[in-house]
């Protein structure tokens, strides 16, 4: 697994064990760190002459004048520019004795931590800590994750017991003599939507620009839709790049081909590769047969569930010895905003507008706009803490999933429960519900649902891709690039309020006025978006017998937490081609499967330190 990890123990010896296969970037009195998995050239160094220092890891894409630059205010306390510099890696910053350490505005590089004999250990991923301290999973933190939505289910915690969790957007701060603790970073804003726009279109042209001129080999998935298209028309203007389009029985029914094959048909640089599943029989969920063979993950993927597919989409890139391969993954959250904007609008004085989004939006549902303006009047007086009190209520309840769907539109816009929770036992809804009344007490009262919402499914998307990264790169020796999640981009799009992101009737309209000029205008024209609903389904029959051994030894179920007669019951109702709650079906699987997989053996990760240096404080 590709990681980063380091220590801090200044008034102690440091630790005498070392990461296995750690390269060390970083010594300094009572603090190192080492990269895992990372070439040479993906980590920067940069001291000033008091010794104060930067280290970048990942894919770190300032120049060293931007880097110094960033260092010399940083000394000063103004943090400001050396967290938004361009690209997604861990910064590393050692000033005046205190280290901090901070991951990427989205959370795809995370930063966790955890003590042991009076030394701070982090890393950028949590398995290695876990062995580290000898603890298990946070069970209720993967029921939350797999049955609550507007939850925010790791907040401070991760997914194992004892090892706690840096939110995104902010550092850790290591102090000698003082007990860890984690700092809010500055970020930009607020922007209109003009000045976000142009803010936008700075920022993802260097982050695709840069990555194109880092690297001699690049490709790019081109599926036809306006992210990954205009990642891929930004990537031809500086280097020839190979760009591969997916599709399957189903997806060919759509346009995404014909607008994929029209871009690299009207933009130089573009070699279009056509990928279909027919001709290479790949399916959704394929492979899964045996969990020991299944690559590692941090925490449970989506992409352990499309191996087969994912195998043939980027089989180009592999023959192409891809040295970066870029994606639109994080356009959707960046560039458009959920439904309960309306809430925020409304918050924000902007209250005949908020009225007239929540009746579009009732028109849409097919409801009577009353229903919307009741849901949106009760949302707006009520906090986040107190939303989640009554969630927490709800689900300790014997029948939390009826009880939510009978009153649809009584409920808060907040958070909710979906249909997987139908499958927890008395216990599981226990845990479950302990959970929610734990984060309600630690919750911010003054968020708002939309920017809670896009915080939450922009962190999930961070976390898909990483899990997607990580297998790209085991299984394919693939690099796996997401320009829209990097910090500079999410910065940018998120100053801007989430009811200044949309326009009614127009698909997003962010995107057509940062990316105007620099892409084709029938891209930028699209309106639609294929779905891949129908792909899960052939998926799920084509695979019905593996997937049946995953739930029927289910080690949720085997913990008395998971009834797996309902969740075989919803299986089967999906094998069969009929409405069931696809994306839970999705999680359960591959949690199942992370959870049989997990390396704690804390040899896997340590190793003596042979060539220890001595700490002093």
């Amino acid at each position: 697994m590709r990681y980063v990890t380091g220590w801090f123990a200044a008034r102690t010896a440091g630790p005498e064990i070392r990461p296995s296969g750690g390269r060390e970037i970083l010594t300094v009195p009572g603090a190192r760190a080492w990269a895992v998995g990372h070439d040479v050239q993906e980590t920067v160094f940069d001291a000033a002459p008091d010794g104060s220092t930067l280290v970048a890891a990942g894919h770190c894409l300032a120049t060293s004048g931007e880097r110094r630059a960033a260092l010399a205010v940083a000394r000063t306390g103004d943090l400001r520019h050396a967290v938004r510099l361009p690209g997604s890696f861990l910064t590393l910053l050692w000033i005046g004795g205190a280290l901090r350490v901070a991951g990427d505005r989205a959370g795809g590089v995370p930063v966790y931590w955890c003590q042991q004999g009076g030394v701070t250990w982090w890393s950028t991923a949590a398995a290695p800590l876990a062995a580290l301290i000898g603890t298990t999973p946070a069970v209720p933190v993967l029921l939350a994750d797999l049955t609550l939505f507007g939850v925010d289910t790791q907040l401070d915690h991760s997914r194992y017991e004892g090892v706690r969790r840096v939110p995104p957007g902010h550092a850790l701060l290591l102090r000698p003599g003082i007990a860890p603790s984690t700092e809010r970073l500055p970020q930009p804003g607020p922007f209109s939507f003009d000045q976000g726009a142009r803010q936008l279109r700075e920022a993802l042209t260097t982050a695709v620009e840069r990555r194109a001129q880092a690297y001699e080999r690049v490709s790019a998935d081109l599926s036809g839709g306006m992210d990954s298209s205009t990642v891929t028309c930004l990537a031809a203007r500086i280097r020839p790049t190979v760009a591969v389009t997916y599709t399957d029985a189903h997806m060919a029914e759509d346009d995404d081909l014909i607008y994929a094959a029209r871009t690299a048909a009207d933009v130089c640089g573009i070699t279009h590769k056509i990928i279909d599943a027919r001709e290479h029989k790949a399916a959704q969920f394929d492979g899964l047969e045996d969990p020991a063979a299944l690559p590692a993950t941090d925490s449970p993927s989506l992409a352990l569930g499309q191996l087969a597919v994912k195998a043939a989409q980027l089989a180009p890139a592999a023959a192409h010895a891809t040295q970066a391969h870029l994606t639109g993954r994080g356009g959707d959250n960046v560039l458009t905003t959920e439904h309960s904007f309306y809430v925020d609008q409304f918050r924000a004085g902007r209250r005949r507008a908020a009225l007239s989004g929540a009746a579009s939006y009732a028109r849409a549902q097919k409801v009577a706009p009353w229903r919307v303006w009741r849901q949106l009047g009760r949302s707006v007086v009520t906090s986040y803490p107190r939303a989640l009190d009554a969630l927490a209520r709800t689900i300790a309840g014997p029948r939390p999933l009826a009880v939510q769907r009978a009153a649809r539109w009584e409920n808060l816009a907040w958070c909710g429960i979906s249909a997987s929770a139908g499958w927890l036992t008395g216990a599981g809804r226990r845990a479950v519900a302990d959970l929610v009344d734990a984060r309600a007490q630690a919750a911010d009262p003054h968020t708002t649902p939309a920017a809670l919402h896009d915080r939450l499914n922009l962190e999930f998307m961070a976390g898909s891709h990483a899990g997607y990264d990580a297998i790209a790169r085991q299984r394919w020796d693939v690099p796996i690039h997401a320009p829209f999640l990097d910090t500079s981009v999410v910065s940018a799009c998120l100053a801007i309020p989430s009811y200044d992101r949309i326009r009614e009737g127009t698909y997003k309209p962010l995107a057509q006025a940062a990316f105007n000029g620099l892409v084709p205008d029938f891209l930028l024209r699209r309106q639609t978006k294929t779905a891949f609903t129908n792909s899960l389904y052939t998926g799920l029959a084509t695979n019905g017998a593996a997937l049946r051994r995953i739930v029927a030894t289910s080690t949720l179920a085997q913990a008395g937490l998971l009834d797996p007669r309902r969740a075989a019951a919803d299986l089967e109702t999906a094998i069969a081609g009929a409405p069931a709650p696809l994306a839970d079906l999705h999680m359960l699987l591959v949690t199942e499967l992370w959870l049989d997989s997990l390396q704690t053996d804390a040899a896997t990760w340590w190793r003596p330190d042979t060539d220890r240096s001595p700490s002093c404080g």
